[in-house]
């Protein structure tokens, strides 16, 4: 079938309508039809008759997995420095691993364990930090395209308070290495789009804002950056720019909040009732990084809040904050910690439940690629192909049960399948 996007996979299928709604197809018909999805069929139509099918058996097939942040230069430092809160973590292991990145041959053999496991993860769309180095990023491009994953990929500017050793010398130098950046890599990729990375305001000056401002709308760029993560980083911004109401509007002030710009802010643990009103206005969405929030004792982020309040919300990684680059592993973890913040923060907020996690990793980050991560007619066709076998149980199981189960207790070994835009990965 390679090369063909027209074909079928049958067998049991998970997709969500919407946050509550999971659609739960036993023994069905998955039609793609030219890279895009044509819809679940209990029978399959005779105008899809002749489409060669792929009998899946009773494995279970789901959309591809959507990873809203990760940073792609720290995956060689997962599971390291997880007693240490944000900022001190930053400086003692996240700062100084970047700065290898300059060595082309460390970027080549750190960045090829990268994409070799995103590419037999369950993640089919992710938005990837880099680091300032040009080349290096360059080279996370060419190996990402090679996975045949649709990704983002960002070259980071940052030009104050960072180390020396990993500091851009000044404004002007990171906006014309991003230029220089945008202009090599131009019409290079099928899969990688270009996405403005400032790190986060504590470490690019207004100058640099303003800059990358003109960046953006000269090359239509989406962004992506960090907000309202740790409460020391929120006090930090504030002392900053004094003049900015809170956290976000240190954004917006530069029009790098929404709106027309299509952004991703990563964490939002402790945005104010402003924040969360100027988010759901403009757009923004919402990277919740449960476990990196654990490990870094960030806290917990008001998802319920979000959902309920209409702001766009989906799940990240945030590998090396975060352990491991599974999003199945980031759903549990957003379970788990809604019922922590829902039993000892706030009783108002309910818990998430199965189907909303399962939403976020799938159907929530997907839309900002565009119709993605459902089976609904007209989304393009992501898609995994998972076999819990060996996850043994004595007691029959319901779809949603062995789904949820997948949830909490696969790996990488139990993804038989993975289909992105209608192209077999594996």
């Amino acid at each position: 079938m390679a090369g063909d996007k027209n074909f079928v996979l049958k067998g049991n299928i998970c997709y969500s309508e919407d946050a509550k709604n999971l659609k739960l197809v036993e023994a069905g018909w998955l039609v793609c039809r030219e890279g895009l999805c044509a819809g679940v069929f209990e029978t399959l139509p005779e105008e899809y008759a002749s489409y060669p099918v792929t009998d899946c058996g009773d494995q279970i097939i789901t959309p591809g997995l959507v990873d809203l942040h990760v940073h792609a230069p720290q995956y060689a430092f997962r599971g390291l420095g997880m007693d240490l809160e944000l900022l001190d973590w930053l400086n003692t292991n996240t700062f100084p691993e970047e700065s290898k990145y300059r060595d082309l041959e460390y970027a080549k053999s750190a960045y090829g364990i990268f994409a070799d496991s995103m590419r037999s993860s369950a993640t089919t769309r992710a938005c990837i930090f880099a680091t300032i180095h040009n080349q290096a990023t360059k080279l996370l491009m060419d190996l990402m395209e090679e996975t045949g994953l649709k990704t983002m990929i960002g070259k980071v500017n940052m030009d104050r308070n960072s180390p020396e050793y990993l500091c851009e010398e000044s404004a002007e130098q990171s906006v014309a290495d991003t230029v220089k950046w945008l202009e090599d890599t131009a019409d290079q990729y099928k899969n990688v789009r270009p996405i403005l990375t400032p790190r986060f305001i504590p470490s690019c000056t207004d100058e640099l804002m303003r800059k990358l401002k003109e960046v953006q709308k000269k090359y239509d760029l989406p962004v992506q950056s960090h907000l309202s993560e740790n409460q020391g980083e929120i006090a930090w911004v504030q002392e900053l720019c004094p003049e900015s109401r809170f956290y976000g509007d240190a954004y917006d002030q530069f029009g790098l909040f929404g709106g027309d710009v299509k952004t991703i802010m990563a964490h939002c643990v402790s945005s104010t009732e402003e924040e969360i009103e100027l988010m759901r206005e403009r757009g923004v969405y919402v990277a919740h990084c449960p476990e990196s929030n654990t490990n870094l004792s960030s806290g917990v982020a008001p998802v319920r809040t979000y959902l309920d309040k209409g702001v766009n919300v989906g799940l990240g990684s945030d590998v090396a904050g975060g352990s491991k680059e599974s999003i199945f592993y980031a759903m549990a973890h957003a379970v788990q910690v809604s019922k922590l913040r829902w039993r000892l923060q706030d009783t108002s907020l309910k818990p998430l439940t199965v189907e909303e996690a399962f939403y976020l990793g799938t159907m929530g980050g997907g839309s900002f690629f565009g119709k993605v991560g459902s089976f609904m007619e007209g989304y393009e066709f992501d898609a995994l192909i998972l076999d819990d076998s060996d996850i043994r149980h004595p007691q029959p199981l319901s779809l949603k049960e062995r789904l949820e189960r997948f949830i909490y207790l696969s790996d990488e070994r139990h993804i038989k399948g993975k289909i992105v835009a209608g192209n077999r990965i594996f």
